[in-house]
């Protein structure tokens, strides 16, 4: 099982970008996905996610707004669209895959079984 995270790069604030999650060796339509972050210096933080089946999303108060998670089943890819960035953004961008049915999402990093290599974002002011 891996995951791929691509799509970050360089952007100026107030710009977008949309980060992209391809998984092999399983369906994101049964996995839960998260994304998560880690800026130089600060601990991991959860961002978004979004349940298996039912696809129920949740967000970061950091990000509600401006981040938005969702899931193409028949790509089997997972996004997360990023809108009006902030320097405070800028960071290795993570997705994550948790093989637990659950309702209620979550981002417990501890949870999540399989991780992806990160990508980086990078917001200029």
């Amino acid at each position: 099982v891996q995951l791929q995270a691509s799509g970050g790069g360089l952007v100026q604030a107030g710009g977008s970008l949309r980060l992209s999650c391809v998984p092999s060796g399983f369906r994101v339509y049964y996995y839960a996905i998260g994304w998560f972050r880690e800026a130089p210096g600060k601990e991991r933080e959860g961002v978004a996610c979004i349940t298996s089946r039912d696809g129920t999303r949740s967000y970061a108060d950091s990000v509600e707004g401006r981040f938005t998670i969702s899931r193409d089943n028949a790509l089997n890819t997972v996004y997360l669209q990023m809108n009006s960035l902030k320097p405070e953004d800028t960071a290795v961008y993570y997705c994550a895959a948790d093989t637990a049915v659950r309702i209620i999402p979550h981002t417990t990093a501890r949870e999540y079984d399989y991780w992806g290599q990160g990508t980086l974002v990078t917001v200029s002011s």
